[in-house]
């Protein structure tokens, strides 16, 4: 199980220091805007990714009156995680004292999913939001993907290098090609695999949300290339389009999740409200599938829940939540917003925050 027992954040945004034993189950972050509270899940998530889910930067997410941030986690299974930033400088990650060179092995050990007002974007953003989402998956569940999707890449890189060439060296091309197929196979076999299984489990929860149109949903993996065709031949019947665009055209970094309502795409036919529980029911279906294939818990950081969806809603994501087992980590404005989507035999552990400190 994927369990933070202890959490300690220093100078990210305006949390200037906290130490907290976060619940194994439900943690509830309030206070006033601004004071700090999706800072906390912030810190929680770049720990685990490297990344900001509400910057591009990193930089800006250290204190404006502090040179350097850290956050650190003791994990229920003995693990300790820690991670230094000091501006403009290389980040330090380490995981039980050794140095990472990349997030895949803290990844992971802290696989995360976020609900938060951005979140509608897997629907509304572009494939490559719905290709990370797949990937995030096909990562967790076999280990294998990720040598092969950064093969893929390379391979692609290269490609797209010759093509841009006043003289394309066809026998550099079909060397580059003929990589590219292999690894693509691989990650297109691995992306198939996983949403096989995640599909079905989507369309239960989603159901079980009382999703809208949800007799009418439908979701098909597209995998970057004519499904009629091998890879190979599609590469090598696009060499002068290719060569015009300066880039492939076809290939496994042009995969999509098509999600329909009838013959329309979801996001042009349902509200915004109707989008966020289908995405919630996507993010759900990813952490039923991770401990059933894994036999391992998502941590879910849920922003601001109360401002995303109504009462009858957010009840269903919350029992959902709930019923996986894993560690929650909620913020709300109103300490009492949420406490009706929990059940009295469930523990929840309350932290207000107010100016970057919390305090249970």
């Amino acid at each position: 199980m994927s369990e933070i027992i202890r959490l300690n954040v220093s100078s990210v945004r305006n949390i200037q220091s906290t130490d907290i034993k976060p619940s194994a189950a439900v943690n509830v972050f309030f206070g006033e805007n601004g004071s700090g509270k999706t800072s906390l899940l912030e810190a929680i998530h770049l720990l685990a990714s490297g990344k900001s889910f509400r910057s591009s930067k990193v930089d800006p997410l250290i204190n404006y009156e502090a040179d350097s941030s850290a956050v650190y986690a003791e994990l229920h299974n003995g693990y300790r995680v820690g991670l230094s930033k000091s501006r403009r400088q290389k980040h330090e990650l380490h995981l039980q004292g050794q140095p990472q060179s990349n997030w895949e092995n803290v990844a992971r050990e802290l696989p995360l999913q976020l609900l938060d007002s951005n979140s509608f974007l897997l629907l509304e953003g572009g494939p490559r939001s719905r290709r990370k989402y797949l990937d995030w998956g096909a990562f967790h569940v076999e280990h294998s993907f990720i040598e092969n999707w950064r093969r893929s890449r390379k391979c692609l890189a290269n490609r797209n290098f010759l093509l841009r060439q006043k003289r394309v060296d066809i026998k550099q091309l079909a060397a580059w090609d003929a990589e590219l197929c292999d690894a693509a196979g691989e990650v297109d076999r691995s992306r198939h695999s996983y949403f096989s299984a995640l599909a079905p489990r989507f369309a239960e929860v989603y159901s079980e949300l009382n999703g809208s149109e949800s007799n009418r949903l439908s979701i098909h993996y597209l995998r970057g290339w004519d499904s009629d065709k091998t890879l190979a031949e599609v590469l090598a019947s696009s060499v002068s389009l290719d060569s015009r665009y300066g880039a492939t055209q076809s290939g496994p970094h042009r995969a999509e999740l098509d999600i329909r309502v009838g013959r329309n795409r979801a996001v042009e036919v349902l509200s915004r409200g109707q989008q966020k529980v289908l995405v919630s029911a996507l993010k759900i279906a990813q952490g039923d599938l991770l401990s059933k294939q894994r036999d391992r818990k998502c941590i879910y950081l849920i922003d601001d829940l109360p401002a995303e969806l109504d009462l009858r809603n957010r009840a269903s994501v919350v029992s959902q939540l709930l019923r996986q087992g894993g560690q929650l980590f909620f913020t709300s404005v109103e300490q009492k917003a949420l406490n009706s989507s929990f059940p009295d035999a469930v523990e929840v552990a309350m932290f207000h925050v107010e100016r970057g400190i919390i305090t249970a």
